[in-house]
């Protein structure tokens, strides 16, 4: 059995976040979470959930297509797609932000793809 994509306190956390973003605008938190698909080139590193409406998350996305952007993204399909291979998207057991989102974004723009 797969573990969840994101774990209760990641959730937790991910909530409090877009909590203080909204009141904060300025708010730049570092990454909660990053999922992967294992057999393709999509990463997502995510910061908070809105509090109004749980399937959606907010993060830097990319879908291995050369151009990462901060964005809003619907956990459930997340969890539906699928590789090439029809391996299941996964969570970066090992991941620990190092830096703000923006941070992230930064350097995904000049690579053109997330790097971690």
């Amino acid at each position: 059995m797969q573990a969840p994509l994101i774990t209760d306190a990641q959730r937790a956390q991910l909530l409090a976040n877009g909590r203080q973003s909204r009141e904060n605008p300025d708010f730049d938190p570092p990454p909660v979470v990053k999922l992967f698909t294992p057999d393709a080139g999509a990463t997502w590193l995510l910061t908070e959930i809105d509090p109004d409406d749980e399937a959606r998350c907010f993060g830097l996305c990319d879908l291995g297509l050369g151009c990462p952007e901060m964005g809003w993204a619907d956990p459930p399909e997340i969890e539906a797609l699928r590789g090439p291979l029809r391996l299941p998207v996964e969570r970066d057991l090992y991941f620990r932000a190092g830096k703000p989102l923006s941070g992230y974004a930064r350097e995904a723009r000049l690579a053109g793809r997330i790097v971690t």
